[in-house]
């Protein structure tokens, strides 16, 4: 047993453990030609420029809001789709539904952003249809910053979405059947069973799920906004990754990116055990 958790301990330490050692710049002026050892200690003075720099502020907001969007239209819908596909009695249409709704998943950001950008630049498959059936101008929907947030949204729903089922669908198996059966009996509909008995079987799985996602809220995730950036939606769309890869790589200002990573992480700690601790208040298991 002992060997079947050995290669998964040995990921974590080399690439999650013997990396956090490198936080340490986060306190430091760091040199690389001083290196860790000999470059000067100014202990909390990069958390401080987290706070009084107007940029930052901006892009934790950016970042705060992108992930409450996240969460408040992106995490339901694998829970919807669960639902939905849970009552489809069709063995051989819900597994076919299920591969096709799974195929996004593998796709690469850089695939999924080519295949946006195809449809939604100037000369793309969307203002050539509007042009030759309507006569409409091109609409330049990449430079709108009001549409930044929620193409990234539903760019996520479409490509994790159908991914996330496989919790959910796991988590329903094990709800009793004999409750269903009762509510049957009872005179409960389809929908009155799905809001009655199924949701609150799955509902500790939601709790845990939610939890985690809570751990993570400061981090969205570099590639896609990245690969969506531009200079007409950088205002709204610069996030506290992209933000990390602009000072700490192209700047190299690499203490004050280390220690906005380290601001990340302990807000992400703080969140789950916060969240754990009311999940328990309300009489759920939490996470731990």
């Amino acid at each position: 047993m002992y060997a079947f958790v050995l290669p998964g301990a040995l990921y974590f330490l080399l690439f999650k453990y013997v990396p956090l050692l490198g936080s340490v710049i986060a306190f430091q002026d760091y040199s690389p030609f001083q290196g860790f050892l000999h470059s000067d200690w100014v202990g909390f003075a990069h958390f401080a420029r987290i706070f009084d720099n107007p940029e930052v502020l901006q892009v934790l907001v950016n970042t705060l809001t992108l992930s409450f969007l996240q969460i408040a239209f992106a995490f339901p819908v694998p829970i919807g789709l669960a639902l939905l596909l849970n009552e489809i009695r069709n063995e051989r249409f819900k597994r076919l539904l299920q591969s096709f709704i799974y195929l996004p998943h593998f796709l690469s950001w850089v695939v999924v952003i080519g295949i946006v950008t195809l449809f939604l630049r100037s000369d793309g498959v969307i203002n050539s249809m509007t042009a030759k059936l309507f006569g409409w101008p091109s609409v330049q929907f990449l430079q709108l910053p009001w549409l930044f947030k929620p193409l990234l949204v539903l760019e996520i729903i479409w490509k994790e979405a159908g991914w996330g089922t496989i919790v959910f669908l796991a988590a329903l198996a094990a709800v009793n059947p004999e409750l269903q059966e009762a509510a049957i009996v009872d005179g409960a509909g389809r929908w009155k069973r799905m809001w009655h008995v199924t949701l609150p079987g799955i509902r500790g799985t939601i709790i845990i799920l939610l939890i985690l996602r809570l751990g993570t809220v400061l981090d969205n995730g570099f590639e896609q906004i990245f690969l969506m950036l531009n200079p007409y939606v950088e205002e709204v769309g610069n996030v506290l990754d992209t933000y990390v890869y602009y000072k700490g790589i192209l700047q190299s200002d690499f203490s004050f990116a280390t220690a906005v990573g380290l601001f990340k992480s302990v807000v992400g700690l703080i969140l789950v055990v916060g969240a754990n601790k009311l999940a328990k208040r309300f009489g759920e298991d939490g996470i731990y």
